[in-house]
């Protein structure tokens, strides 16, 4: 139907009840009198004819989709009505001083019953015939019913294309227990999510709780990954909210959502002070942190971003996609490599960059065990180039990446971290640029994380691979410790090395655990094998050691750890000493060193 053609029918549909109501009120009040014995009647029914379509225009009664229309509808037409039956009382005051109370009182109630019934009756009629042409719709259980679950239950039950359809709710607020919600029963709470699913032969959960945090959603899914059913969640309300998606486009769970950890709002004003019309630099621009934190800084708009690499293909790919989302900042790809000493103080004489991010490592634990001389090149003097680079130059800030396996470590590469920590330490205490490290555990997703080859293993039909069933380790996403890396940036400069907070460790099995079952799968179709130790693995990992633990937070998700170096004398000897020893007996001095059994350092001479 036209809009012309709606708008006329529900002129004449009005027309009719507003000047009948006020006839049939005065012959229910009083049924032995003639109507058209009071000329008051036929000019109060003339006044609300007028005055209901005045009203109705402002409260666009005529031009509303009333097929789906709620009790806000319904309010706004009592606002109209009520508007009219106020003109048309006042017009039969100021007539003959009196209004007819009753029969005004009447008049009100048939107009609402009559005008809203008239409009909810589309709505009855556009519901049956949802459910009459829809009658395969996938059964799906709502966790959550608040104000997003009925949301949702409205859009899957009122869509022009439904494919759920919302058969319980469940929510672990008691007050709402046994309630309807859309016409949908508050069956039980989150712990009762199992049985409910059996009972009511669900086939989906959706988790609807926009304001649910990582903490939160890791709690109900644990009682949702018993039922091996797909899990989604509903998306935020501000994105519903600004049109990003709509109510029904469900999210998947990502393992990322299940780290318990809720994301650190940052100090977005200190954080564009440092970077915002500044010449950054960040090395390893083309590996996984390094390339994140490079998106990050983009959203500051710095004046120069240079992204230094000694890998043509990827330090490429992120130029060619920080070209695409560029406003006004200069991209300057540069291919270097850290350990080359007179390459790094050439690029950084020529930029003169205002801040350096220093991401480039070699970060493979067992890949260094075999490779342990190029952990050392890499990890200790290429952050030694850089780092004296920078302060030669006179760079502002100096911010290394770091990492968990710096502490108390038994292999070569959490030693050459911790080593490399030590040198941006001892700088620190004679320079006038700002030097800090910030230590992280894992971050999910990146090059060497278990997350891509679980993957792939579960891809390929298994078995899952884990080293060890009580194997633990800390957690991050990438973008969430690129942002804290920023934000470490503006927090000081005299040589701390901040850590950021990483939760609780999680167990490698469980992770593998809900990675299959987040691939749809379950741990029967899907074996998880134990395969042992790899060489320089540690049972879990600490971001402190006990001499270096300091709980206050510098910034929320942000502490800074007492991490003692050695004196620059010891460290300019030690550097003197692992450029001539045999490897091994080199690799077994800096592990000690690092695990800070300083006696050792006696056996070094100039």
């Amino acid at each position: 139907m036209s809009y012309k053609m709606r708008y006329m029918l529900f002129f004449i549909i009005d027309s009719v009840i507003v000047i009948s109501a006020i006839f049939m009120s005065y012959w229910l009040l009083h049924p032995f009198i003639s109507v058209y014995a009071d000329p008051m009647i036929v000019l109060s029914a003339g006044t609300l004819l007028v005055s209901h379509h005045i009203a109705a225009y402002f409260f666009h009664l005529y031009d509303r989709m009333w097929s789906v229309a709620s009790v806000r509808e319904l309010l706004t037409i009592s606002y109209a009505v009520t508007i009219s039956i106020a003109t048309a009382s006042c017009i039969q005051y100021i007539l003959v001083h009196d209004v007819y109370i009753r029969v005004m009182t009447v008049t009100w109630m048939l107009h609402i019953i009559m005008i809203g019934g008239s409009r909810f009756v589309l709505r009855v009629l556009n519901d049956q015939e949802s459910f009459r042409s829809t009658p395969n719709l996938k059964r799906v259980l709502i966790v959550g019913a608040g104000q997003g679950g009925t949301m949702l239950a409205r859009n899957l039950k009122y869509a022009l294309k439904p494919d759920r359809l919302p058969v319980i709710f469940v929510d672990d607020d008691p007050h709402k227990q046994q309630l309807k919600v859309m016409d949908v029963t508050v069956s039980g709470t989150t712990k009762d999510i199992a049985k409910l699913v059996v009972k009511h032969g669900i086939e989906e959960i959706i988790i609807a709780i926009p304001s649910l945090g990582r903490v939160g959603i890791q709690s109900i899914y644990k009682n949702c990954a018993k039922t091996n059913l797909p899990v989604k969640v509903m998306p935020s309300i501000e994105d519903i909210m600004t049109g990003k998606v709509a109510v029904n486009e469900m999210k998947e769970v990502y393992i990322e959502d299940l780290l318990g950890r809720d994301e650190v709002k940052l100090d977005m004003v200190a954080i564009s002070n440092k970077l915002t019309d500044k010449i950054i630099l960040v090395t390893g621009a083309g590996g996984s942190i390094g390339s994140e934190i490079c998106r990050q800084v983009m959203n500051f708009q710095p004046k120069q971003l240079i992204l230094l690499g000694h890998g043509e293909n990827s330090i490429y790919t992120i130029h060619m996609e920080l070209l695409q989302r560029s406003t006004g900042t200069i991209l300057v790809p540069i291919i270097a490599d850290i350990q080359d000493r007179a390459r790094i103080f050439e690029v950084i004489e020529q930029y003169k960059p205002d801040v350096i991010y220093h991401a480039a490592a070699h970060k493979h634990v067992p890949l260094m065990e075999y490779n342990p001389t190029e952990a050392i090149k890499n990890n200790i003097f290429g952050t030694k180039n850089v780092a004296e680079a920078a302060h030669q130059f006179a760079v502002k800030n100096f911010v290394m990446i770091s990492t968990d396996k710096a502490v108390n470590p038994p292999n070569i590469m959490g030693a050459t971290k911790r080593m490399a920590e030590m040198v941006v330490q001892n700088l620190a205490k004679k320079s006038t640029t700002k030097f800090a490290a910030v230590r992280f555990g894992n971050v999910l997703g990146s090059r060497g994380s278990v997350i891509p080859l679980f993957k792939k293993q579960i891809a390929l039909g298994g078995p899952v691979t884990v080293t060890h069933p009580d194997m633990t380790r800390y957690f991050m996403t990438i973008p969430e410790a690129s942002r804290l890396v920023l934000q470490a940036g503006t927090l000081g400069g005299n040589g701390e090395i901040f850590v950021l907070d990483m939760g609780e460790p999680v167990r490698i099995v469980d992770l593998a655990s809900n990675l299959i079952q987040l691939s749809g799968f379950t741990e029967e179709e899907i074996k998880i094998e134990f395969s042992g130790l790899r060489p320089g693995e540690k049972m879990f990992e600490e971001l402190l050691n006990e001499e270096e633990i300091q709980e206050e937070h510098v910034f929320p998700g942000i502490h800074i750890g007492r991490a003692k170096p050695i004196s620059g004398e010891q460290l300019d000897m030690l550097l003197n000493k692992i450029q001539v020893e045999e490897i091994e007996e080199v690799k077994q001095l800096l592990i000690q060193i690092a695990n800070n059994n300083i006696d050792n350092l006696k056996s070094v001479k100039r």
